[in-house]
């Protein structure tokens, strides 16, 4: 069996993560209600695949992690607060990696909690275990070094 070389889950019968990301996009479309979460899961499947981040993108990722499950921020309030930096015409960095600026963790991460799990527990525990998920990265990413906790 194969496994992501980026967060370690199982690619059961060739069902790569980022399948597993798609499906989640698509519970959303088909039922707007789940878009709830739609902040965590994206924030929570790159920063669990962070080649898909710059090094600049990492550090943002995780800070809005911090933002949104320690200091209970709403994706609007975050919007708010940050669209000065953040937004794209006046940031300074790149937010998505680029060659020769791919993002990665000093310290080695143990996920106890991935997108493959997320689906696993299908559409009607999606809200519960997107949350779950970007618990479980939180305390993953404070655990290994990668974060300091607030």
């Amino acid at each position: 069996m194969e496994a992501c070389p980026e967060c370690g889950a199982s690619w059961a019968d060739g069902k790569t993560c980022e399948q597993d990301f798609h499906q989640m996009l698509f519970w959303e479309a088909e039922n707007p209600a789940l878009g709830v979460v739609h902040h965590l899961m994206v924030l929570c499947y790159h920063l669990q695949h962070p080649s898909l981040y710059s090094p600049d993108g990492i550090k943002t990722g995780k800070d809005l992690l911090v933002g949104f499950l320690e200091q209970g921020l709403s994706p609007q309030e975050i919007r708010r607060r940050n669209s000065a930096q953040l937004d794209s015409g006046a940031r300074k960095f790149k937010i998505t990696a680029r060659p020769g600026s791919i993002g990665s963790y000093e310290h080695p991460v143990k996920w106890t909690m991935t997108a493959a799990d997320v689906t696993a527990g299908g559409a009607d525990h999606y809200i519960d275990n997107v949350q779950a998920w970007a618990r479980s990265v939180y305390d993953a990413l404070v655990k290994s070094g990668n974060l300091t906790s607030v």
